[in-house]
């Protein structure tokens, strides 16, 4: 582990002490100390259809450096293997949690679930198909614990099988404003912090949930700030490409009714959106 797990030792260490009326902090007179053991980061992962890939993406899970997490895969009914590959997941560590939904409800339900049971100061999110780099979490940690930052992101890579594509770099911060015209918040890369925020959720609207919880935390916040090292990698789909009319809609649909844009601004908005897409894929 790096130096952010000394450092958490030490912080439980005192903060143990110091806490003297906390029940279960200490036994026999204060001659045993026992640590609290909530953990410090909680991973949100969905999943639905995903048994060719969990096991890679939860893998990268548990080869962080940084150990203090705990990680909750909520299965959006899938009709495949998942759920049993979840379970053989759930045996080997007890750092991880699973749910079943009995019907699909879609992924921003699901996240929101795993938010709902989170017990971590962190809140993290890493989808079913994609990986993080092995000193993701040491690293991002860090970075807001020094800079006291309550919302991060940072670089990816995509990959589609085994080649290796573009890095997605994305500016060293954004706000409210600047978010509006493009999501540049890597959703496997973001990290905000509950002790700060609260538990923020997503809205349940099939696509797009990601971007309006950022923009939900960017109200309340001045800006969001990104590490700029390339800490996850996204599985690429083509099949999305065949889709983009559809992706827009759902973007309409988030400027007009989840954000509440009025026509003007959502077609000004709109339109910038649209246009950086198609400069960024073309």
């Amino acid at each position: 582990m790096g130096k952010l797990a000394n450092y958490l030792e030490i912080y439980r260490y005192y903060k143990a002490i110091i806490d003297l009326n906390s029940v279960g902090k200490y036994e026999n007179g204060g001659k045993c100390m026992v640590l609290d053991e909530t953990p410090w980061v909680s991973i949100v992962m969905p999943s639905f259809n995903c048994e060719d890939t969990i096991v890679e993406s939860v893998s990268s899970v548990l080869s962080q450096t940084f150990k203090d997490w705990e990680l909750i895969i909520v299965d959006d009914a899938s009709t495949d293997c998942s759920w049993k590959v979840i379970n053989q997941l759930v045996d080997k560590s007890d750092k991880i949690r699973a749910h079943l939904n009995t019907e699909n409800r879609g992924a921003g339900w699901c996240r929101n679930f795993a938010i709902e049971k989170a017990r971590g100061r962190f809140i993290a999110f890493l989808d079913s198909d994609d990986l993080w780099v092995e000193d993701k979490l040491d690293k991002q940690i860090s970075f807001m614990l020094k800079n006291d930052y309550a919302f991060t992101y940072t670089y990816y890579q995509r990959f589609d099988g085994n080649d290796v594509l573009d890095i997605v770099k994305s500016p060293l911060k954004t706000n409210y404003n600047r978010l509006l015209y493009s999501n540049v918040i890597g959703c496997l890369t973001a990290i905000y912090d509950a002790k700060k925020l609260g538990k923020k959720y997503m809205p349940l609207i099939r696509k797009r949930q990601d971007m309006a919880l950022w923009l939900d935390i960017l109200k309340d916040i001045p800006s969001a700030h990104c590490l700029p090292e390339v800490l996850a990698s996204y599985r690429y789909n083509n099949g999305m490409s065949s889709k983009k009319i559809k992706v827009l809609s759902y973007q309409w649909e988030l400027y007009r009714k989840v954000v509440g844009l009025g026509l003007i601004k959502s077609v000004l908005v709109f339109s910038v959106y649209a246009c950086k897409g198609f400069l960024k894929h073309r």
